[in-house]
């Protein structure tokens, strides 16, 4: 009888199979679940000196297991280095520095959390626990090891400030920014940090004044929410702030406090662009005493103009003592409130007026609009808020109980407003313009020198046309 093929091919796998199973076993019998473990020194001093500040532990493992490396003081203290971590077959290597999982003495009493600490100089008994991942065995292996002149004092932060600790960092002048303030005992690496979404690490730059980055003493951190950078802010929210300390020796102290951002945001508006016409309306129109205005008395404001032939992109002539009249368009683009100062539109200036004799001071953060010529002493003398009352709503600020006006996001508005003309410059005809203000921060190119026309001042009194 004849043996099928098939047959004869599968007796000589199975066969073959075997004989490789018995030849493993006989040439690696079963091992160890731990093959090799120990210091390559007995003796350290971590202290940072460079000399013995570190040794490496080194083991392997025959199979898959979960790891543990603890210390034993002589008072029976023990401390970890690592607990119950996963691990494949492989030889491992790590330096240690004497330096173990957190851990405070029972008569201590420290603010902030210790992540890494270093145990105090003595004698330890080392014991490397692993344990078989699929059946449960357990192997172990143990040794000594000395630690001597240890740098233990810790880097801790006695000081952990944040002024304010609620802050809208959207460059409107008011509580722009949060000071963080922290004083290090010790010398170490200091890093501060937002978490984020998703435990996203925001890091804080220290302000570069006084003291060296990693120098003992008061540092001070100074966050804007990245709004001066040209980048947004973080979402509005409760974050937490760490202030995380690391010495030479390796040993770390976190302190944890709170910040809220509320309002966050870059701000953005513009002078609108006209599709068909000018971008800044400019008008002649008689002056009457009734418009005249002052620190203790505002006058009443002028219409804006509504002549369609102001339109056109020809000059304006104006007799002395009359007024140069402007109208624009404002649109808050942006997602975040802007905010505003007087005088409101419609307010007219003499010409040797400015905001502050209308007791209109600039303010840091706040947006105006704003008109300028040729021959003015200063940049944008004449300033208006960038809305009526009926654009814009009121805010009491709770830090100093003050009031303050802002456009909401989106809004879209007209802004007007008058100069009266009473001296005629070495250089007439000249240009005026308008521009978009944001006090103390910036004029964007898109809002300098806006809607720029010819102004000729003529005297009627002197026999002039």
């Amino acid at each position: 009888m004849r043996i099928p093929i098939w047959l004869v091919v599968v007796v000589a796998l199975v066969t073959m199979g075997l004989v490789l199973v018995v030849g493993q076993a006989l040439l690696q019998p079963d091992l160890p679940l731990i093959t090799d473990a120990g210091f390559t020194l007995d003796t350290i001093t971590p202290n940072a000196d460079g000399s013995d500040d570190i040794t490496t532990f080194q083991y392997s493992l025959s199979r898959n297991a979960r790891v543990s490396l603890q210390f034993e003081a002589e008072n029976n203290t023990i401390f970890t280095f690592r607990q119950d971590e996963a691990r494949i077959p492989d030889d491992y290597a790590v330096n240690f520095s004497g330096v173990v999982d957190g851990y405070t003495l029972p008569d201590e009493s420290i603010s902030g959390q210790v992540l890494r600490r270093l145990i105090p100089d003595g004698r330890y008994t080392w014991r490397l626990t692993a344990t078989d991942a699929q059946n449960g065995e357990i192997d172990e292996r143990s040794g000594s090891l000395t630690i001597q002149d240890g740098d233990s004092p810790l880097p801790f932060i006695t000081v952990f400030s944040i002024s304010p600790d609620i802050f809208t960092p959207n460059q409107d002048g008011i509580s722009d920014r949060a000071e963080i303030n922290v004083y290090l005992e010790k010398g170490a690496d200091l890093q501060v940090y937002l978490l984020g979404a998703d435990n996203q690490k925001i890091y804080v730059a220290p302000r570069q004044e006084g003291r060296r980055p990693g120098e003992a003493g008061r540092h001070l951190f100074d966050y804007e929410g990245g709004v001066d950078l040209g980048a947004d802010p973080p979402l509005d929210g409760v974050y937490t702030v760490i202030a995380h300390a690391q010495d030479d020796v390796g040993q770390v102290i976190e302190q944890t406090a709170e910040l809220t951002i509320q309002n966050g945001g870059k701000p953005q508006a513009e002078i609108v662009p006209q599709s068909v016409g000018v971008d800044v309306v400019f008008a002649m129109q008689p002056y009457e005493d009734r418009f005249f205005s002052s620190a203790g008395q505002l006058g009443e404001l002028i219409a804006p103009p509504d002549d369609a032939a102001d339109l056109t992109r020809t000059a304006v002539t104006i007799p002395v003592g009359d007024m140069l009249v402007f109208k624009l368009t404002v649109e808050n683009y942006g997602n975040v409130p802007i905010r505003t100062s007087g005088p409101p539109p419609g307010t007219v200036y003499q010409q040797d007026q400015r905001a502050a004799t209308l007791d209109s001071f600039d303010e840091s953060g706040a947006w105006r609009v704003a008109l300028d010529c040729t021959t003015a002493e200063s940049d944008y003398p004449w300033r208006w808020a960038v809305g009526s009352a009926d654009d814009l709503y009121e805010e009491v600020n709770p830090n100093d109980g003050k009031t303050y006006q802002y456009l909401p996001a989106g809004a879209r508005v007209v802004v007007w407003g008058a100069v009266r003309m009473t001296e005629i410059e070495a250089r007439n005809p000249q240009n005026c313009w308008a521009g978009l203000i944001h006090e103390d921060v910036e004029i964007s190119i898109r809002n300098n020198n806006v809607g720029q026309r010819e102004v000729e001042l003529v005297d009627t009194a002197a026999g002039n046309p």
